[in-house]
């Protein structure tokens, strides 16, 4: 995926990109020369007022970099709220956490529809790492909820520090989790670096992975019965299991919802897949190239559901299923929202619902490439997961 023919930046957006490269010049001669990846993609995502997540400008919808299953319509938030439901009606005083809440067009529909339902949680708390984004959640939020519902509503800087009850859910978090990029060198363990070349610019070079990243390679290679081939280059998140357990450790009762594009890690990790899955999103075009523009792009890597599967079983959570998008939609009330939208009469409106429908299932959109995944404490999910249910696959 080259990045020739790609739209160019503004002057105020180029100047904000400098001023990332910069810092993140900085951050590489300061670590005597060199980063690890995972390092560089945290900084160019998250650096407070530089980094892509962090600053001001727009990521979501049209106008942005790319589209979210929420930015489409309510559909996907009322299908998760169906799903969820019965969690939340058999809890006592049920809170809701959703991990980054984008533009808030996940968290208004869920709540109107919770609304609907009378499942409305006893609390909605987004953990937001963006100053910016928070603040168009919260305007977009107050200025088109009830006031007693956005009065339920609550924005975290981080992990909850309490035990609670309630639904932790994810949508599209997993795979802008700085990742470690390995490859495999004459059958060792390689991690990517980022340093710098004479001109300055930026410069990926390969350094003996430490005991962790090499035993979450080699952990790979077990599960996949053979040893990965020499030149391979790919993904992972070592740190998922930590992650997890710091995000939904202290849900005592209740249910986690993750979905995200990945793969199982048999797919994840095939032999035609030799530089791995990273990919990279600007003005709704997609390229391979992380050192493109800092800042003004995003950087993200497909998710091993495997890797997911067995960081939530070794956090103590139940396994409550694994599906694609699609199965997942059908199972949670989409085709009674495809009734419905067959019978609008605007046929305007009847045409953007059937297109939000099929962007959300097909194949070719996201309907096979999104995956769902379910994980429970002392509640029963199953019935989300009715449809299509893929675990055997993991």
């Amino acid at each position: 995926m080259s990045t020739f023919g790609l739209p160019e930046p503004g002057g105020a957006a180029r100047e904000h990109s400098a001023r990332l490269v910069d810092f993140l010049k900085a951050a590489i001669r300061h670590e005597q020369g060199a980063i690890p990846f995972s390092r560089f993609m945290e900084l160019a995502l998250y650096a407070p007022g530089l980094g892509y997540y962090s600053a001001g400008a727009a990521k979501f919808g049209e106008g942005g970099d790319f589209i979210t299953a929420p930015e489409l319509g309510s559909m996907f938030a009322e299908c998760v709220c169906e799903a969820v439901a019965p969690v939340l009606r058999g809890l006592p005083h049920p809170g809701f956490l959703e991990l980054g809440g984008g533009s808030g067009a996940f968290a208004l529909a869920f709540l109107r529809h919770a609304e609907r339902l009378g499942v409305l949680p006893e609390r909605y708390a987004i953990l937001e790492p963006s100053a910016d984004l928070r603040q168009r959640q919260q305007q977009r939020l107050r200025e088109q909820l009830p006031p007693a519902v956005f009065a339920r509503c609550d924005w975290l800087d981080g992990p909850p520090e309490r035990g609670w009850n309630g639904v932790l859910f994810a949508n599209e978090v997993l795979d802008a989790l700085p990742t470690t990029r390995f490859v495999i060198h004459e059958g060792e363990v390689y991690e990517e670096f980022v340093s710098l070349d004479a001109e300055g610019g930026f410069l990926r070079v390969d350094q003996p992975a430490d005991a962790l990243v090499r035993g979450a390679v080699r952990h790979v290679e077990r599960t996949l019965g053979a040893p990965l081939p020499d030149g391979y280059r790919s993904e992972l998140l070592p740190q998922l299991p930590y992650w997890l357990q710091a995000v939904g450790g202290l849900l005592e009762h209740g249910a986690m919802l993750f979905v995200d594009y990945g793969y199982p890690r048999r797919e994840f990790y095939l032999p035609e897949r030799r530089d791995g899955t990273l990919v990279c999103h600007y003005r709704h075009r997609a390229h391979g190239d992380p050192f493109f523009l800092p800042g003004l792009q995003d950087i993200t890597a497909f998710v091993d559901f495997t890797a997911l599967a067995e960081a939530g079983v070794n956090a103590g959570f139940d396994f409550a299923g694994y599906c694609s998008q699609s199965s997942f939609l059908i199972a949670n009330g989409l085709p009674q929202r495809i009734a419905e939208a067959e019978a609008v009469l605007d046929e305007r409106e009847r045409h953007r619902r059937v297109n939000e429908i099929r962007k959300l299932t097909l194949p070719g959109e996201m309907g096979e490439r999104f995956q769902v995944m379910g994980f429970t404490r002392d509640v029963d999910l199953s019935a989300a997961f009715a449809f299509g249910e893929l675990s055997r696959r993991l």
